[in-house]
């Protein structure tokens, strides 16, 4: 298992309330987007990472990582596995404390190169999900 219910626990409550969101759009058709909603309910500042770096749920969107002028402290990635990797090596770059992959997005070696670079990281959980069933 990759995040065991400690690891989401901190990840969820303790590691900072700004999520970067890989894949988020204004469509409201992808899990992204409803993902994104309930953060924020949550007390979490979403910021939208797209290539058409869109502002969604009010909050202003990038089209990199590497475009967002401050500090995040999560990167919840949405992509599918295949560019994953990538983007928690970007995240470890931008010094993100943590990365969390999506229902269905594995990358074990991704992951053991996140957890060696000192990050946290869950992968192939679902955070709203998670924020259900920790309240």
């Amino acid at each position: 298992m990759y995040g065991d219910s400690e690891t989401v626990r901190k990840i969820l409550g303790e590691v900072g309330d700004t999520w970067a969101i890989v894949g988020l759009s204004s469509n409201r058709g992808r899990a992204a987007y409803g993902v994104a909603e309930v953060l924020q309910r949550h007390g979490k500042r979403i910021v939208p990472v797209h290539p058409k770096a869109e502002t969604v749920h009010g909050e202003q969107g990038y089209a990199s990582l590497a475009e967002i002028p401050f500090d995040v402290d999560v990167v919840d990635v949405f992509v599918n596995s295949e560019l994953a990797g990538a983007v928690a090596d970007e995240a470890v770059a931008v010094g993100a404390k943590a990365v969390w992959f999506q229902l269905d997005v594995v990358d074990e070696a991704a992951y053991d190169r996140t957890r060696a670079a000192g990050l946290d990281m869950v992968m192939d959980k679902c955070p709203a999900i998670e924020l259900r069933s920790t309240r």
